[in-house]
């Protein structure tokens, strides 16, 4: 039996770079931008020529934003 193809991806400890680009909605050029800049988490080594995110601080980095953009956006 094959697995279903519309089931949700397995969450992975360290997400390789299209799965962090799905998961933030940023480009390419804007990741590696954010990250020399600080303002989005260092990228660690995996394997020989494997780079990944730790899921916890992308999951930080998204929460982050949320709680900027409630703490910018007025209630009504």
């Amino acid at each position: 039996m094959q697995g279903d193809r519309n089931a949700a991806p397995t969450p992975r400890p360290h997400p390789p770079v299209k799965a962090v680009l799905a998961l933030t909605g940023l480009t390419r050029s804007t990741l590696y931008r954010k990250m020399e800049a600080g303002t989005f988490p260092k990228n660690t080594q995996i394997s020989t020529r494997c780079m990944g995110w730790r899921e916890s601080a992308v999951s930080e980095w998204l929460d982050s934003l949320k709680t900027q953009e409630a703490a910018v956006s007025p209630r009504a």
